[in-house]
């Protein structure tokens, strides 16, 4: 039983299986963050300049998307592991269309997960600066209650469709400034700030993966020359033993 159990325990990636979950849960947190900030900004919007944002449905559904994606690419990469670890290797990838192949995938996965390590940068650039903005909203909103004048946002013009008036720019009304403060930049920053955080873990993960990728990579190819190795031992085996007989 214990041999069977530490039998079991040598073949599981546990390299890959961190990285694995690091991912998922940066993924998870991300897009819930995502949609739940973009859904109170949606909010926000249309209560305090009544301007409808359409094009951020789409932009959820893509997060859905991005979810489903990395899962995915995830859980193979995981699968990956599994077969280029410990005796399932041996088993495997014996024959040398398998090994082959096995370096191939890895190849595969090492370029795709390569480009989603960019994609996530360029993510977590756009993230500092949404959170950079919602920041200096915030201290917007902490300056107005203690003056109690307006939220001049006319800085801000280019964030606004091109025929937007300037005083529309500016939020006035008590219940337009909570809407705008305590109910939309309050709790969006905290939002895109947990976004900012799991997107940096998915880039860690991701990094994570390169390494073990490659790892798997120099582990299918060293054991095709342990292979090759094997069989030249066993043809001199052979050999030796046909001479043997022939001499006696």
């Amino acid at each position: 039983m214990g041999d069977c159990c530490q039998s079991c325990m040598a073949r599981i990636p546990y390299a890959t299986l961190i990285a694995t979950l690091m991912c998922l849960l940066g993924v998870g947190i991300f897009c819930f963050t995502m949609y739940r900030g973009a859904s109170l900004t949606v909010i926000m919007v249309d209560q305090v300049f009544h301007l409808r944002l359409i094009w951020i449905e789409a932009v959820q559904m893509i997060f859905v998307i991005i979810a489903a994606g990395m899962a995915a690419l995830g859980f193979m990469i995981l699968f990956v592991g599994f077969l280029a670890t410990g005796s399932t290797r041996y088993k495997v990838y014996r024959a040398w269309r398998s090994r082959v192949g096995g370096r191939i995938s890895c190849a595969v996965l090492m370029g795709i997960t390569y480009l989603l390590n960019f994609v996530w940068s360029l993510i977590l650039c756009f993230l500092v600066v949404v959170t950079f903005i919602y920041t200096m909203f915030w201290n917007m909103c902490s300056s107005v209650e203690h003056s109690l004048s307006c939220i001049d946002l006319t800085q801000f013009h280019f964030m606004f469709p091109p025929n937007t008036k300037l005083e529309d720019m500016k939020v006035c009304e008590k219940y337009e400034i909570k809407a705008f403060c305590k109910d939309g930049v309050e709790n969006a920053e905290v939002m895109f700030i947990l976004a900012t955080l799991s997107t940096l873990l998915v880039i860690l993960s991701l990094v994570h993966y390169l390494m073990c990728l490659s790892a798997n990579y120099a582990h299918i190819r060293d054991h095709e020359k342990f292979q090759e190795l094997q069989e030249i031992q066993n043809l001199n085996e052979i050999e030796y033993s046909a001479t043997s007989k022939d001499r006696f």
